[in-house]
């Protein structure tokens, strides 16, 4: 795809960086909801943990090859998924 090589490194990067963090976002808004609501969640926890090892890969794998719209971003969203799944236990145990 030629059309893709002529766009320079540097741009995807700052893309990259601006999409991992707009998926970021997604994480905020649902650990919003489930704060605020002390129902018992939806969420299964396989879905929760598998979210946690794919956002651990990919942070990883930024590091690995120094892709820093990777690691950067799929850090926070790893940090961010933790809390999530801390919030969502937190809520089982006590229902």
């Amino acid at each position: 795809m030629d059309f893709l090589d002529g766009i320079n490194e540097s741009v995807f990067e700052a893309m990259g960086t601006i999409f991992g963090l707009f998926a970021c976002s997604t994480i905020v808004i649902q650990l919003i909801k489930e704060i605020r609501h002390k129902t018992q969640s939806s969420i299964s926890n396989f879905y929760l943990i598998g979210w946690v090892l794919i956002f651990l890969f990919w942070a990883l794998y930024g590091i690995r090859f120094r892709a820093i719209a990777l690691y950067v971003t799929n850090g926070i969203a790893l940090i961010l998924q933790v809390t999530l799944c801390i919030v969502i236990f937190r809520k089982k145990v006590r229902i």
